[in-house]
């Protein structure tokens, strides 16, 4: 299974990847295209809320598939 998962740019609006381990409450990460720092805040754009909400499911099922230890 992918373990990334697709972010929109709040300015430029271009897709971009990023791994769904490193998007949780806190993050910033940077636009490939224009550049711009994006913060990953659970009161951030519609867009990085999707991105949130998507990398916490992806890393649920990730856990599921790994089993327990």
């Amino acid at each position: 299974m992918d373990n990334s998962v697709q972010i929109k740019c709040t300015k430029c609006k271009s897709p971009f990847r990023d791994r769904s381990r490193r998007l949780q409450n806190g993050f910033s990460g940077q636009c490939l295209c224009c550049e711009v720092v994006l913060f990953f805040e659970e009161d951030s754009h519609d867009s990085i809320k999707l991105a949130m909400r998507t990398a916490r499911r992806v890393r649920r099922e990730l856990r599921d598939i790994d089993g327990p230890r």
